[in-house]
């Protein structure tokens, strides 16, 4: 889209579940010139809704979301033509997970840890073309003893060592709790142990040996 002084601009759609966010985020793109934004919107079914509807070139979206996570969203637009190019902006410190929006088909991440400006610069690299993600030590990741969960798993087993029940995971995740007991049955399986206990000791010890 072109500004008022014809300049072409990188039109952004941002989705958020954190209405505050949305607010702080909407405010930083309009603050700056480089940007137009095309819509906001609070879960992932909405955003690929928006994908449907219009055009734009970069969507900055959460990865713990309603109805569809980012996760989600990424695996729906792998094999979309002309699909926006998309950065992940998240709250989560699991190493993990830029390195799953890569192999998903991401186009950069940015950690709501940073300064605004990081986030900025990010979408434009990313509009140029080109990719953005923090440095990760593969080999380190390789040899983490939970390297085999999902990124979902993981973050449920971090609540679960917290002493969460199973009704406050349903709650945090915005999930219900049958689903909630599905993906700890799976993190059970993938970890070879029998109850709660045992996969919290064993986050525990992963956690001591870094």
């Amino acid at each position: 889209m072109a500004d008022d002084t014809g300049q072409m601009t990188i039109d952004v759609v941002l989705s958020d579940k954190n209405p505050l966010v949305l607010s702080g985020l909407k405010q930083l793109l309009t603050d700056d010139e480089r940007f137009t934004l095309v819509a906001t919107v609070s879960d992932g079914k909405q955003f690929l809704e928006a994908v449907e509807r219009m055009p734009f070139d970069v969507g900055v979206i959460g990865w713990v979301m309603p109805f569809c996570d980012g996760r989600g969203v990424l695996e729906r637009m792998r094999d979309k033509p002309d699909a926006p190019r998309i950065v992940v902006y998240t709250g989560s410190a699991d190493p993990y997970v830029s390195r799953e929006v890569m192999t998903l088909g991401g186009a950069g991440f940015c950690s709501k840890s940073e300064p605004p400006e990081v986030l900025l610069d990010t979408i434009a690299s990313v509009a140029g073309g080109r990719m953005v993600f923090p440095f990760v030590d593969v080999r380190g990741l390789d040899r983490h003893p939970l390297h085999h969960l999902t990124s979902r798993e993981r973050e449920l087993l971090a609540a679960l060592s917290s002493g969460n029940t199973n009704a406050e995971l349903a709650k945090q995740f915005d999930i219900s709790v049958n689903t909630v007991k599905f993906h700890l049955r799976n993190l059970y399986d993938k970890l070879s142990v029998r109850n709660r206990a045992q996969a919290v000791a064993l986050h525990a010890a992963s956690q001591n040996n870094h």
